[in-house]
């Protein structure tokens, strides 16, 4: 848990007045799951994801997403060897453990859905091969909000293959002064120490996987998915798999409290984050959300 108290303190320094923010990016990954960060422009979000890669002492790998990037851009291609006759696959940058999706919503939904199977399966088939990624495997997107000129909106089933989705928002104002006055961001991430390896969060996930959860714990989370289903103002219900997914974020959020058992308080915490891209609602969902937490009641 050291570790997690240096990685939390080094990203705090480097986005400053964002603590539950940062909270929630570490929760996501140790619950092995994929990171969404949509915002507007220049709040942070880019540096967010290499500091997260920089603390988890992770292989990562950068795309810059373009209207005119093709999936094999990102997943790899099969060349040609003339004088075997024969094909030899060229890796594509998926095949890092971090994979930082810059503006992924500026990609064409066919670039989009290459990364389905990634996310999903921890593996892509390029002409009928499986290749597996490497373990563990994050994608860490950002996206600029939908009505931005140059977006392509991701598919529901693309957005439910992130575990959460996070704001950073604009900062307070003593957190912006100091970040007028102090460093380039770029120059604080060279400085970041890496606090952790890829078996060091491996076995963080498994500590957290194994936290325990009561049946009446059980029996709330069943009743916020039902309170989703029921509330006319939202398309479509919580899944079960997102069900499972509140579950897990809400372990990892309790292991970075320090407990081996999950409380309501950390379903509630996580809630808004894992359920807000899910229902269908823009930006940051936190006050609608949190309107319906107030009237479901904790067992």
């Amino acid at each position: 848990m050291q570790s997690l108290s240096l990685a939390y303190r080094q990203l705090n320094t480097l986005i400053l007045g964002k603590p539950r923010a940062i909270r929630l990016a570490l929760a996501c990954l140790i619950a092995r799951g994929h990171l969404l960060i949509e915002d507007v422009p220049g709040v942070g979000k880019t540096t967010l994801a290499h500091g997260l890669a920089a603390v988890l002492g992770l292989h990562y790998q950068r795309v810059q997403f373009t209207s005119d990037l093709l999936p094999a851009d990102i997943l790899g291609v099969n060349i040609y060897l003339r004088d075997s006759g024969s094909f030899r696959f060229h890796q594509g940058p998926v095949f890092s453990q971090l994979l930082l999706a810059d503006e992924i919503n500026r990609a064409s939904p066919k670039v989009q859905s290459a990364l389905l199977e990634a996310m999903e399966e921890r593996q892509v088939s390029i002409d009928g091969e499986s290749h597996p990624l490497p373990v563990p495997f994050f994608v860490i997107a950002t996206q600029n909000p939908s009505e931005q000129l140059g977006t392509f909106p991701l598919p529901e089933s693309q957005l439910d293959r992130f575990l959460m989705r996070i704001s950073l928002g604009y900062p307070a104002a003593e957190a912006e002064r100091a970040l007028l006055l102090g460093q380039d961001r770029r120059s604080l991430l060279e400085d970041i120490t890496p606090c952790l390896s890829g078996d060091g969060l491996l076995q963080l996930q498994q500590k957290a996987a194994a936290l325990t959860v009561s049946p009446d714990l059980a029996d709330y989370v069943l009743a916020l998915l039902q309170a989703t289903r029921q509330d006319r103002g939202y398309l479509t219900g919580l899944s079960p798999r997102a069900g499972l997914a509140l579950l897990a974020a809400a372990r990892a959020w309790a292991l970075l409290e320090g407990r081996d058992h999950v409380l309501p308080e950390d379903v509630k915490a996580i809630f808004p984050a894992v359920a807000g891209h899910r229902l269908g609602l823009s930006g940051d969902a936190t006050a609608s959300l949190n309107t319906l937490l107030e009237h479901v009641a904790i067992p």
